[in-house]
């Protein structure tokens, strides 16, 4: 049963991998933006580029990730192993 819950948690296809970016791009532009209320200036753009630039970084780690794990499962059918 445990099993069952934690598949919902994993990130299967191109298309979740983007989603989940999407949605922490959304997260960040609203952080980035109530850093820019609070401290107008330089200090405010630095913020808020450093949590748009941590999506990018995320989101590319994500997707390196997911055509890691995919090229994994391809050899592991190629070599004859099971999941």
């Amino acid at each position: 049963m445990f099993r069952k819950v934690a598949r919902l948690f994993v990130i299967k296809t191109r298309w979740e991998a983007f989603l989940i970016i999407y949605a922490l791009a959304l997260g960040a532009t609203a952080r980035g933006t109530a850093y820019l209320h609070e401290y107008p200036g330089w200090g405010g753009w630095a913020l808020f580029l450093a949590c748009t630039g941590a999506v990018f970084m995320a989101g590319a780690k994500i997707l390196d990730c997911l055509k890691f794990e995919q090229a994994e499962k391809v050899a592991a059918r190629t070599r004859g192993d099971t999941d």
